[in-house]
């Protein structure tokens, strides 16, 4: 199966996408919610950096049964700024982990998972939750599509067709599509069958 976009390349281009949109914003106030979420937006940004350096850890380790005991602590001190560097670095440390990895490197996310089902997570960690935030801070932003299009084929393949963004955000309970409700519960399929 083809999964073009869900590599270290996808994962750079959505962690510059994040970089050009939430820069401009670093002064505004980060400690509203992040949309939906409970989350401020400051405290989303720094759930990223952590998935992202924890994907990191699964993919050069490759445990097979289960998260590296390990969890990164952004201090409550460090301001948006400081954030965003750090949440960028720990995507950065996914993308050098991905692009050293073989095709057949295999780390557990609830089953064996493949670097491009951790590419797919990183991807979608990154464009989801930068859609939180805009959210938050009330600004006008819709992912990308080409990389929703990716996250989709990989992680959910039996997705609704239609434009790939709304139809993200719908399968990760953040939209609603027509015809269909907003869902209240998912998840995605990173680990390989069989």
């Amino acid at each position: 199966m083809d999964h073009t976009g869900t590599d270290h390349t996808g994962l750079r281009t959505a962690l510059a996408e994040t970089r050009r949109v939430l820069t401009p914003h670093l002064g505004a106030d980060w400690s509203v919610p992040a949309g939906p979420l409970e989350w401020s937006c400051r405290e989303t940004l720094a759930h990223v950096g952590h998935d992202l350096l924890a994907y990191a850890g699964q993919v050069v380790a490759r445990p097979g049964g289960g998260y590296l005991p390990f969890d990164l602590t952004v201090r409550p001190d460090a301001g948006p700024a400081e954030t965003l560097t750090t949440a960028l670095a720990c995507g950065e440390l996914l993308a050098l982990a991905l692009a050293a990895a073989g095709p057949d490197a295999r780390a557990w996310h609830w089953g064996p998972t493949d670097r491009t089902g951790f590419a797919a997570m990183g991807i979608a960690e990154t464009l989801l939750h930068t859609h939180d935030i805009t959210t938050g801070l009330a600004l006008d932003w819709t992912p990308p599509p080409a990389p929703c299009a990716a996250v989709l084929a990989r992680l959910f393949p039996d997705a609704p067709a239609g434009d790939p963004a709304p139809v993200l955000l719908w399968c990760t309970g953040r939209g609603g599509l027509p015809g269909r409700g907003r869902r209240t519960s998912w998840s995605w399929r990173a680990a390989l069958d069989g």
